[in-house]
């Protein structure tokens, strides 16, 4: 397969990179330090918002505050999840880490394309972003974890620094970047279950002085899956060019492009008049050409910051996102009444997206009566293209659900789409930030955010669907953190959001947009001497204009609905000793359908656990006979969930997942690792979409090595 032959060229580039940058390393501490953009990744010996952590605790963050700021002095629940959980954990997708930031879970994972929603609080989210910029535009591609510096959770509205999102939170993917110092690791993974992967990560200067520098990240990964018929092939090309102009002025170019060939995997079916799941491994919805969708990605940032003065420094820069879509797929329509033969549908799509973002930050530390501020204000402007066109066939195409038969001969597809539309959202906004140290204990923040969307939706089925729409969002955050003592610190925080509803009514011209305001009260404790950070919050949220059901046209929604979330957030992170490194959390949520047209006051949303608790634990001997050897385990235990927000619907059973892990550095240059996942092979539904459950892997064995010279 092509990933074979992809290795093999990252073997053969890896001598000529090397000789290509033989320059001289150059002191890190040269260059400028940013801190709303992601420009330069290298910590030193000071932990950079948006560099390089040190274990596992992370002590800074950009995400929460578009500035350089300590966590412990952000009045917001934060997790950091760093790339040596990533590099532990063997992880090959973003949700492999999430998985140990506390309270995210799963939801739709889009048949296995790359994109995968989450729930934070209580809400399905699928807005997230790498170094700032949205990059959940389409049906992106996650950014692959061999691209991946950090993953950082916001939780509660996020809406006055980033614009339209859900209210339960989002998280940031901040990126590698160049390093002072050539190095180049070459990695390959490969597991029990037929996945094969091959990395390249390499960096260094680009020049004598190091003021040119890159980055480059490659990848190419096929193979099967412990799901029946279900092969695929992933690739990705991720450049990285820093240019320190200056003392002053740094400009960053940043790219990912790639390419994900995967089929459409629904998972299993859960209707009600089925008789039972058919087993986790069981796959229904045809292989081959007759169910293969090519979803492919291209990403380009161009970021700089210039340093107006030692207390001024402006930034910003430009994404531009283009994706698409296309090919063949089979999806359900329902279940026979022998409660075994299901009703299915060949389809096509194509569906292809572009997105603008431009951002403009300033940033100035000034002190007023006495008062130290940092003040953040902002504009930005996005332009964002979709079009759409989905057919589909009615004529008869059945399958045993518990005995599937592959390879039937393909239905016609109707000459007429299902689906064909063209939306362009425009957004124009400002936002301005202040963080005030009131006293030497106690600080505040406030932001405010205005916004301004232009919808035009076109659908080229019935004109009277068609609709160009304006509206306004006043998106604001208030929080206050006073310090207790030096390690212990309580804050307290409300914030709103902000979302535009996707489609239109019956009698079409749009929906109201989704609103959401939320409260948090917390405690954030460093302790075992600053080497342990314990963070725990109780919010309450509620969420208005959710889409229910026309009561009049079941067919259509209406913006009618209300939700609301309350729970307990409690979160740890730390370098216990040198050797001890731990991650993880625990999620009490009470999440429920508050105002429906049709659904009783009460509903549990869909893909929510009441409980969830996850921890990772890890042990490296530092000297001895043992020296370079890691062992670690992983635990994930999810609560029951309702499959669907629906009054009757099925039910996902709790369950707890165990991993094991090892890793032995041979040497300064040879890496090895050995995990065992789902040790005791638990069978469990990781997420669900409608009548769709996801199934999680089965026990599975996985085992890598990595060179790095």
């Amino acid at each position: 397969m092509r990933y074979r032959i992809v290795s093999l060229c990252l073997l053969h580039a890896a001598p000529m990179l090397t000789w290509a940058a033989e320059t001289p390393a150059v002191d890190s501490s040269a260059g400028i330090q940013l801190e709303a953009v992601n420009i330069n990744a290298d910590a030193g010996d000071y932990e950079r918002a948006d560099g390089p952590v040190d274990g596992y605790r992370a002590t800074r963050s950009a995400s929460a505050t578009r500035t350089d700021t300590a966590l412990h002095e952000t009045p917001q629940s934060v997790s950091v999840v760093p790339k040596d959980v990533l590099e532990d954990t063997a992880s090959t997708r973003l949700q492999d880490a999430l998985d140990y930031a506390g309270g995210v879970g799963r939801a739709n994972n889009f048949g296995g394309q790359g994109l995968t929603t989450f729930t934070v609080r209580g809400f399905t989210t699928g807005e997230f972003y790498r170094n700032g910029f949205p990059i959940n535009r389409g049906y992106p591609n996650a950014p692959d974890a061999n691209t991946v510096e950090r993953l950082e959770v916001l939780r509660g509205p996020a809406s006055a620094l980033y614009g339209r999102g859900d209210p339960g939170g989002t998280f940031n993917v901040v990126s590698k970047q160049p390093l002072p110092e050539q190095k180049v690791t070459l990695g390959s993974q490969f597991d029990d279950q037929g996945m094969h992967r091959a990395t390249l990560d390499a960096t260094g200067p680009l020049n004598q002085d190091g003021s040119l520098a890159y980055r480059l990240n490659v990848l190419g990964e096929g193979g099967e899956s412990f799901r029946d018929d279900v092969d695929s092939e992933r690739y990705d090309v991720a450049p990285v060019i820093s240019w320190q102009v200056n003392d002053a002025t740094k400009i960053v170019f940043e790219g990912d492009f790639m390419r994900n060939n995967h089929p459409l995997d629904r998972g299993l079916t859960r209707y009600a008049t089925q008789k039972g799941s058919a087993s986790r491994d069981t796959y229904v919805w045809e292989k081959g050409s007759d169910n293969l969708l090519h979803n492919d990605n291209d990403m380009a940032q161009l970021r700089f910051e210039h340093l107006l003065n030692d207390d001024w420094t402006l930034a910003g820069g430009f994404q531009f996102l283009d994706g698409s879509l296309k090919g063949n797929a089979v999806e359900a329509n329902g279940v026979l009444a022998d409660g075994r033969t299901l009703r299915r549908n060949f389809n096509y799509r194509k569906l292809e997206w572009t997105d603008r973002d431009w951002q403009l930050n300033l940033t100035g530390h000034f002190e007023t009566a006495g008062f130290a501020h940092t003040l953040l204000t902002g504009v930005e402007y996005e332009n964002y293209d979709y079009n759409s066109i989905i057919l589909r066939s009615t004529a008869p195409y059945l399958i045993d659900i518990f005995n599937p038969v592959l390879g039937q001969p393909r239905p016609a597809l109707n000459s007429r789409p299902t689906t064909w539309d063209k939306e362009n959202l425009q957004t124009w906004a400002y936002f301005i930030q202040d963080q005030v140290a009131l006293t030497e204990r106690l600080k505040a923040l406030a932001g405010l955010r205005f916004e301004r969307f232009e919808h035009d939706y076109d659908d080229k089925l019935v004109d009277s669907r068609d609709f160009n729409k304006g509206e306004n969002g006043v998106t604001p955050r208030f929080g206050l953190l006073y310090d207790l003592t030096d390690t212990v610190a309580v804050y307290a925080n409300t914030a709103r959001s902000f979302k535009p509803n996707s489609g239109t009514p019956a009698a079409g011209g749009g929906f109201e947009p989704e609103k959401g305001k939320s409260y948090e009260l917390g405690v954030k404790w460093e302790a075992l001497d600053r080497q342990l950070s314990v963070d725990a919050a109780i919010y309450h949220i509620v969420k208005e204009n959710v889409l229910t059901r026309d009561p009049n046209d079941p067919t259509f929604s209406i913006a009618a609905g209300q939700v609301r979330s309350r729970g307990l957030d409690i979160n740890i992170a730390g370098n216990i000793t040198p050797e001890w490194r731990m991650i993880g959390g625990y999620a009490y949520v009470d999440a429920e359908v508050t105002k429906d047209n049709r659904l009783p006051t009460g509903t549990r949303l869909a893909n929510i656990p009441r409980n969830s608790f996850s921890l990772l634990n890890t042990y490296e001997f530092q000297d001895g006979f043992a020296k370079g050897l890691g062992l670690g385990f992983g635990v994930k235990y999810v609560d029951d969930r309702n499959g669907q927000t629906e009054a009757v619907t099925y039910n996902m059973d709790q369950y707890t997942v165990v991993d094991l892990l090892s890793f032995y550095k041979l040497n300064e240059h040879v890496r090895l690792n050995l995990d065992v996942k789902n040790v005791f092979n638990k069978e469990y539904d990781e997420g669900a979409f409608n009548t769709y459950a996801y199934p999680g892997a089965p026990r599975t064995v996985q085992a890598g090595v990595s060179y790095t010279f």
